[in-house]
């Protein structure tokens, strides 16, 4: 664990939302000199807490509008198992997120589609091949009320 003070979370909640703001406005923000805000940053990315920097796109207008969560339970938990399906999950580049669970499914998958029609050619190139599947079950977002990537400080 980390520990943050207040002027790091400061920095941290400026960061998330401009990602590109300059450090000279960033100083500004937080009230640091220029080269001492730079300088936590800096330690901030060596420490690995700011992991690196995206530009966040609009899936609407590269047209994958439809969000998409899948459940799938597999035939067993022998670790040769989960380790074949991780490997062949991490080789789809449709899938945006998938998550090891605890709970009725194994694996919740997150993807983001063109329409059922793009969902249906995912699922069957990708999804029905994969290794040790017993069940799957797709659902359709309808809307997405709450989406960020900013985590809460």
């Amino acid at each position: 664990m980390f520990d943050l003070d207040a002027i790091d979370r400061r920095i941290l909640r400026i960061i998330q939302k401009y990602g590109r703001i300059t450090n000279a406005d960033l100083s500004a923000r937080v009230n640091l000199s220029s080269s001492a805000c730079h300088r936590r940053v800096q330690r901030l990315e060596d420490e690995g807490v700011i992991r690196g920097f995206a530009a966040l796109l609009d899936r609407r207008k590269l047209r994958r509008p439809t969000t998409v969560f899948v459940e799938i339970s597999l035939s067993g938990q022998a670790n040769e198992l989960l380790e074949s399906f991780e490997s062949a999950i991490r080789s789809i580049p449709d899938v945006l997120e998938c998550h090891l669970m605890a709970g009725t499914a194994d694996y919740l998958l997150k993807l983001v589609v063109e329409d059922t029609e793009d969902f249906a050619r995912i699922h069957r190139t990708h999804l029905a091949r994969l290794p040790g599947v017993a069940q799957m079950h797709s659902s359709f977002a309808l809307r997405t009320v709450v989406e960020t990537t900013a985590l809460p400080l």
